[in-house]
């Protein structure tokens, strides 16, 4: 940026995000490094010793299964952590990889003085000293309670001892956590002034960069779909995650990931419409909503949300067959995907309401015909919005919303002058008499395949 001669002198506030869930490692010492930086000097030259991990764990990393059942034993099973931290123990989580670096490399654990998430690590960067870690991203640690915004003793106690003063205090999502260092003030001419705003995680930014609003959804559908949910009161389960949502700290935002998602419809395109998309929608539009009772469970890996594998298909009288006609197959997909999305949202405590709006992104949303699906199943019109790089515009739109924040202005009245999403699809009439018993149905066949898969309780 420097380079291309960006005007830095221009930059009030800034914010940004990180990958969820990973976590630094700061050296004992390190803090007085961070605060005297020279401007002269890169940074990767002056902080390459402050850390007593030098291979960070990030979110792909799953050895912690050992870990996780601990914490789950130590507060009284999966559901009671999940009401207390929004999640049950997932191995990715930060809580659970700080537990395994303590058992496994007690040392440089001790000689660790503060913990940062990648969110609150970069933030730290600027602001020349540790930043802390905000509610949103601090959510998806399994250390934090979601309700009280502080950190659980009991979960703490389970994972690694002095834990609380390794991780600081949490703060609000739109706190403004100082001003910039003097580093960034003489290496590249930010004003002395220039405000740093809490970072957060990648998804909580995303859910700020397309403008969610209570009662909204947004639904991305690539190679794993995932949606993300704007919730007022939500009721934590054994799947899909709940965090403090990042634009709003009395309400909440809940995130569940579906991992047969476009590499599924690519399947069932290729197998029943020769491979061609134009095919593949005419199908949707020869067949009728609820597809006269036939549906069908595709999820050629195994499912994260439920955990189901195969491929499993009902006529309207519940009745298991092999096949479908490929039009009927194709449907079924579709209308599948999207009643499981439905259901597992209401789960969690999502209720589509007379304002929702659902946003589509992601490679499927190019397509009008399954977007009309998506409409009809959920009730709800249906936008589009350019959502490129959406957690860098989200952490642009924070940095504007904790300068104001000050003032207590809503978030959504910060943003009322970006770019509107576009209208593509509203619910048929007479959608939601079809769906509603079809919810009703699929819920109990997608029980029933689950304790197919499953097997006898041991």
């Amino acid at each position: 940026m420097k380079a291309s001669g960006f005007d830095f002198s221009q930059v009030l506030a800034l914010s940004g995000a990180g990958q969820q869930h990973g976590s630094v490692y700061w050296k004992t010492g390190a803090s007085q490094v961070l605060t005297s930086l020279s401007p002269d000097l890169p940074l990767r030259e002056q902080l390459q010793a402050c850390f007593s991990i030098s291979n960070c764990p990030v979110w792909m990393d799953s050895s912690t299964a050992a870990q996780c059942r601990q914490l789950e034993a130590a507060v009284g099973g999966a559901q009671a952590l999940s009401l207390l931290t929004g999640s049950r123990a997932y191995e990715r989580f930060t809580g659970n990889q700080i537990a395994k670096i303590y058992q496994q490399n007690p040392e440089a654990y001790s000689h660790t003085e503060r913990i940062s998430l990648v969110s609150s690590f970069a933030a730290s960067l600027f602001l020349g000293s540790y930043s802390p870690v905000d509610y949103s991203d601090g959510s998806g640690m399994n250390l934090l309670q979601i309700q009280d915004k502080v950190w659980s003793q009991a979960c703490l106690g389970a994972c690694a001892p002095r834990l609380e003063e390794k991780l600081g205090r949490p703060v609000p999502s739109c706190s403004i956590v100082g001003a910039i260092s003097s580093y960034f003030v003489q290496r590249y001419g930010f004003p002395p002034e220039c405000k740093v705003v809490a970072f957060t995680g990648d998804n909580p930014a995303s859910l700020a960069g397309m403008r969610l609003e209570e009662g909204d959804i947004a639904v991305s559908l690539g190679t794993s779909d995932t949606l993300f949910l704007w919730l007022q009161e939500p009721t934590p389960a054994l799947e899909g995650h709940i965090f403090c949502n990042p634009v709003d700290p009395q309400h909440y935002m809940a995130l569940l990931c579906f991992k047969n998602g476009s590499l599924m419809r690519e399947k069932i395109r290729d197998e029943s419409a020769s491979g061609s998309w134009s095919k593949f929608s005419k199908a949707l539009q020869s067949t009728g909503m609820g597809n006269s009772g036939n549906l069908g469970f595709y999820f050629d890996v195994m499912e994260i949300t439920p955990e189901i594998i195969g491929r499993h298909r009902f006529t309207a009288e519940n009745h298991e067959v092999s096949a479908f006609p490929q039009d009927v197959e194709i449907r079924a997909l579709i209308e599948g995907q999207f009643m499981a999305k439905k259901i597992h949202a209401e789960a969690l405590g999502y209720r589509v309401m007379p304002k929702t709006k659902i946003l589509a992104t992601g490679g499927a949303s190019h397509n009008r015909d399954i977007l009309q699906v998506l409409a009809d199943v959920f009730g709800a019109p249906v936008y589009v919005i350019d959502t490129a790089n959406s957690a860098c515009v989200g952490s642009a739109y924070r940095a504007f919303h904790g300068l104001a924040a000050g003032t207590d202005m809503p978030f959504a009245e910060i943003v009322k002058l970006a770019p509107n999403p576009r209208l593509v699809a509203t619910p048929t009439p007479g959608a939601s008499q079809v769906y509603e018993a079809l919810l009703q149905r699929y819920a109990m066949l997608e029980q029933r395949v689950l304790s197919q898969t499953r097997g006898p309780p041991e």
